[in-house]
């Protein structure tokens, strides 16, 4: 098992989009050869909830008998 060092380490943060051939590509300030450990956290849709119920209840609005109404106040 590896042992990390006891000097403090630098954490880098990127958001990044995964390419179409699965690899994702980053300019990183290390230096060539730098070793590095990677974590992969896929970011949730937040919005995927809601665009879906937005989607799906539009058929409540389309409703000739209320179109009628409304078109005619």
């Amino acid at each position: 098992m590896e042992k990390f060092a006891d000097f403090p380490q630098k954490a880098l943060k990127y958001q990044a989009e995964v390419n179409p051939d699965g690899r994702i590509e980053l300019q990183v300030p290390l230096l060539p050869g730098a070793h590095v450990t990677v974590f992969i956290v896929e970011e949730p849709d937040t919005f995927n909830d809601l665009t879906h119920a937005a989607q799906t209840s539009l058929d409540f609005w389309d409703n000739p008998l209320d179109d009628e109404d409304w078109n005619n106040a």
